[in-house]
């Protein structure tokens, strides 16, 4: 967090102060939630500017007319709405978050200073602990007011704690180097949390308990010496042998060994053609750094959201639905490296996906055939070692290859479009390809 001056810090007044209007949602239908939030986006938009608003803007949006951040912030809370029209409790809890966690991490970096984040030197960790403390307090605070409006009122625990892990999600997003704007990934980020914890049943966490306590010390050995292997053969980094331990540990103790076994697979599928055609890749310029060795981010963009489904196969009552995309989530995470990677090495025509137009081999979202080609068998082939495991019926196996392609091809436009302007990075994509591909193999399985 840079600065913060007298103007900022107005700016930052309004903020966290807009987050009032979420009490509101105690009391008010979805749909008029949703007029209000649309009343307000038209009124930053139009009116504020003639109003004395044009005071909170920052130097580049006096140039441009108008701050994206201002539009931003209402638009996001009218997409939540809408998105969670009969849990406004959700949509509360991550309005709070944003006002006062994102709000006060501004203030409290610039006024604390101390030791920036480490990947990213614009934010420091006074800041993120502020979001993560300020915006877990106003979330919980907000998701307990606003716990009649829901019809199936929520278990206390939910309301209570539940925000506090969203707000630390939204504080890691927040730290991710990328032009996204604050006002959608932090409340996104903890919107989606709150949702993914609202599924989570007492019986189930009950149901999950005794496998849970078997197989975690097993599983902490085995993922802890298999990170161990890796790093010192330099498939991955320090913090990808951490990160990757983990998410072993996680997927081992909720999904059990049929989907660690899923998760091996991958890896050694990303982790094997990262160095074929390697001397072509470097050459060219366009090899995976590190040598090919993955790393934390590597490891939570490709994985971050199986692990989620794993979490969901055992402690909701959604367990075939969750395991489907667990299985669609590695599937679509594996595929998509070994088209990348394959179609860097052998590759002879590149294009871009959206526009059709020839550019050279590894510009962000090109394609090529052999690529496409090499991930729709690793597509196939995963999905089909997910049947073969158990995880999934094989009648789901189309639904996972589908997901998978059409999470691949997101990403391919999504890449041609943001990344090079800075809005996305490379890990985000990722992320956001196996998000695809799990929504979408369970919207077929579910519409089929």
């Amino acid at each position: 967090m840079t600065a913060v001056g007298g103007s900022e810090r107005a700016r930052k007044a309004v903020h966290v102060a807009m987050g009032g209007f979420a009490l509101l949602l105690r009391f008010i239908p979805w749909w008029q939630a949703a007029l209000l939030a649309g009343t307000a986006l038209l009124f930053n938009l139009l009116a504020l500017p003639r109003l004395g608003g044009r005071q909170l803007y920052r130097g580049h949006e006096h140039t441009r007319g108008y701050s994206a951040g201002m539009l931003l912030y209402p638009l996001s809370i009218l997409l939540l709405i809408l998105l969670f029209p009969t849990r406004l409790d959700i949509v509360a809890a991550a309005w709070g978050i944003l006002a006062a966690g994102d709000g006060m991490a501004a203030i409290v970096g610039s006024i604390a200073g101390g030791p920036r984040i480490p990947w990213n030197q614009d934010k420091s960790v006074a800041g993120s602990v502020a979001l993560w403390l300020c915006g877990g307090i106003a979330g919980a605070s907000l998701a307990w007011w606003c716990r009649p409006a829901v019809e199936a009122r929520p278990d206390l625990w939910f309301s209570v704690a539940a925000p506090f892990v969203a707000a630390g999600a939204a504080a890691l997003a927040e730290t991710i180097p990328i032009g996204l704007d604050d006002n959608v990934t932090v409340p996104f980020t903890a919107a989606g949390v709150l949702w993914a914890a609202s599924l989570i049943t007492a019986d189930a966490m009950a149901a999950w308990l005794p496998d849970l306590m078997r197989r975690l010390p097993v599983g902490a050995a085995v993922n802890v010496a298999v990170a161990w292997a890796g790093h010192r053969a330099s498939t991955v980094s320090t913090s990808g042998a951490i990160a990757g331990a983990a998410i072993g540990i996680v997927i081992v103790a909720a999904a059990g060994w049929p989907g660690w076994a899923l998760l091996i697979a991958t890896f050694l599928a990303a982790s094997v053609t990262s160095r074929l055609g390697l001397r072509r890749k470097t050459l060219l310029g366009i090899a995976e750094e590190r040598g090919g060795r993955r790393g934390a981010g590597n490891a939570l963009a490709n994985t971050g959201v199986a692990a989620v489904s794993a979490v969901l196969v055992a402690a909701t009552p959604h367990a075939e639905l969750a395991a489907i995309a667990f299985v669609a989530a590695l599937t679509a995470g594996g595929s998509d490296t070994v088209a990348s990677e394959l179609g860097k090495a052998f590759g002879r025509r590149t294009w871009m996906v959206h526009t059709a137009r020839p550019v050279p081999a590894g510009t962000p979202g090109a394609i090529s055939l052999e690529g496409t080609a090499a991930g729709l068998v690793a597509a196939l082939a995963l999905g089909s070692l997910g049947a073969t495991l158990r995880l999934v019926p094989v009648t789901t196996l189309v639904a996972i290859v589908a997901g998978a392609t059409v999470g691949a091809f997101a990403e391919s436009v999504l890449g041609a479009t943001l990344e090079h302007r800075g809005i996305l990075n490379n890990d985000v994509l990722n992320f956001l390809n196996t998000g695809i591909a799990a929504a979408t193999a369970i919207a077929l399985v579910v519409a089929w």
